[in-house]
């Protein structure tokens, strides 16, 4: 049952716990923002691996009967059969209200619609001397998506990390999530698998559930890439299996960073920080400014919004901790900052917001003005939600197509750019010391060299 509180009982809080911070020095909030960015590090990191190892080893060598003793130690239900029958699927759509089932259509047609814009195209190209050379894309066969539980239920993430997979053309889709201890997934996930067209559904969560999927058991086939996003162990444990499968990305704890300036409104802010804070006690929320009166009001208008909050403790676990307030002189410092911390979500909440993106270089999506908030990109403004983090938006960018299918390089040389170009391939090899690289060239030489 959710404990509601009064207003008293949030301040008493906040007596117990630090308020978010405000800091003016630049000096002060590139460390601010680099001790952000590191949170996930240290030595419950190196526990956690641990832990990740032997549960890939015991899940590789022991199969189902593996999964199983991790299911009912971690998640406490035990069951002979871990997949969700497939007429569940059916019938958990059936029975979500139908303003839920037109909201999740809504998204799924924006989503489909802006990935199908993301197929890349094969390429072609003819050469100087009739070379033929190309690139063709094509999608993996079986494709795995892990779908969070535990604090809550994530329905979006099912579209976000299905459609794709979809749109690439990926022949089998295999979803796992982890129950509940009577072995229940919630009724909304199921009903996004079911719409999105999701194959086989399992209830096994962490770690356990990505040695599957990297591994495949006597139940759950081995598959080619790996998605979704999880807590430390998932993370680590998709770290562990690359190579012998793809993932999109190493997921750490959601961030949110908003730039604002004068025609910010503080409760737009507030509203959108915690929007973020709320996901995880380890999510990061974010506020640089030119505006001194905003960052002096936005603590208490967090605290305003907090009562009668259902998910009061982990929003003041995460504003508490991992919350910031970055006070600038001017919005090009603000951006500088960002760019720095290279945030998963970057809010501009700016008179002149598209003239701001100009100049940010590192952001897994950003949300310009005030009538794009990132609860916007979460559902369904069409863009990927599963996003870069911990600054990883520096070299990398949202799960798309491109996530789900691979590429093949074509070659098809013409006797005639084979003579024109076999000398200089002859020298390079040469240079290599690779001897048999340029006697493949000379053996097929009609004219002497």
């Amino acid at each position: 049952m959710t404990h509601i509180i009064n207003k008293n009982e949030v301040q008493e809080t906040h007596k117990k716990k630090s308020t978010i911070k405000i800091v003016s020095s630049i000096d002060q909030a590139e460390l601010e923002l680099k001790r952000i960015t590191d949170r996930t590090s240290g030595s419950a990191q190196d526990k956690a691996i641990e832990i990740v190892d032997d549960i890939l080893k015991s899940v590789c060598k022991r199969g189902d009967e593996a999964l199983k003793e991790y299911t009912h130690r971690f998640d406490g239900f035990l069951s002979e059969n871990l997949q969700v029958p497939s007429d569940l699927l059916m019938k958990a759509w059936e029975e979500t209200p139908k303003n839920l089932q037109e909201s999740l259509l809504l998204a799924k047609k924006r989503i489909e619609k802006f990935h199908s814009l993301q197929v890349p195209k094969n390429i072609t190209y003819t050469g100087p001397y009739g070379e033929s050379l190309g690139r063709r894309w094509s999608p993996v066969e079986k494709a795995g998506i892990y779908v969070p539980g535990g604090r809550a239920a994530y329905p979006s993430t099912v579209l976000m990390n299905a459609i794709p997979a979809y749109v690439a053309g990926v022949k089998e889709t295999i979803m796992v999530s982890p129950a509940n201890s009577k072995g229940e997934l919630n009724q909304t996930v199921l009903a996004a698998a079911h719409i999105t067209g999701v194959d086989k559904v399992f209830r096994i969560g962490g770690a356990q559930a990505i040695g599957a999927l990297a591994s495949g058991t006597e139940s759950i086939p081995k598959v080619d890439v790996i998605t979704g996003p999880g807590n430390i162990y998932v993370t680590l444990a998709k770290k562990k299996v690359y190579g012998r499968v793809g993932i999109d990305s190493l997921a750490g704890p959601s961030e949110i960073l908003i730039i604002a300036d004068q025609s910010a409104k503080l409760e737009h802010v507030a509203s959108d920080m915690l929007a973020q804070s709320e996901h995880d006690p380890l999510a990061s929320a974010i506020l640089i400014t030119t505006e001194k009166k905003l960052a002096e009001k936005l603590p208490g208008e967090i605290e305003r919004q907090l009562v009668n909050h259902p998910r009061l403790k982990i929003c003041l676990e995460s504003v508490s901790n991992w919350g910031l307030i970055i006070l600038c002189n001017d919005l090009e410092t603000c951006a500088r900052l960002s760019n720095s911390f290279a945030p998963e979500h970057l809010e501009l909440l700016v008179e002149k917001p598209n003239e701001l993106s100009k100049s940010i270089k590192n952001a897994g999506a950003i949300f310009m003005g005030q009538w794009s908030p990132e609860a916007i990109g979460d559902y369904l403004g069409g863009p990927n939600h599963t996003l870069p983090t911990s600054g990883t938006a520096r070299f990398a960018g949202a799960l798309g197509v491109e996530t789900f299918m691979k590429n093949t390089s074509l070659i098809d040389f013409s006797k005639e750019a084979f003579n024109e170009n076999k000398y200089a391939v002859i020298d390079l090899a040469t240079s290599e010391g690779l001897h048999s690289h340029a006697e493949s060239i000379r053996v097929r030489d009609t004219k002497p060299f």
